[in-house]
């Protein structure tokens, strides 16, 4: 997916081990969302390639 900036992304989604399937409008959402995360981040290179985020509950 061509976000904005010009950059190519794949955006995937896993919950509990299981991937979830993202439409166009999620996935281009995710990938600007995060792009725009990482941009503002000290010692995050500007020419990142792979970027993973993970979310536990505890409790």
């Amino acid at each position: 997916m061509k976000l904005s900036g010009g950059h190519w992304m794949r955006v995937k989604l896993s919950v509990d081990g299981r991937e979830v399937p993202l439409n166009p409008f999620v996935t281009k959402l995710v990938g600007n969302l995060l792009q725009a995360l990482l941009s503002s981040l000290h010692g995050v290179e500007e020419g990142w390639r792979v970027a993973e985020l993970r979310v536990e509950r505890v409790g």
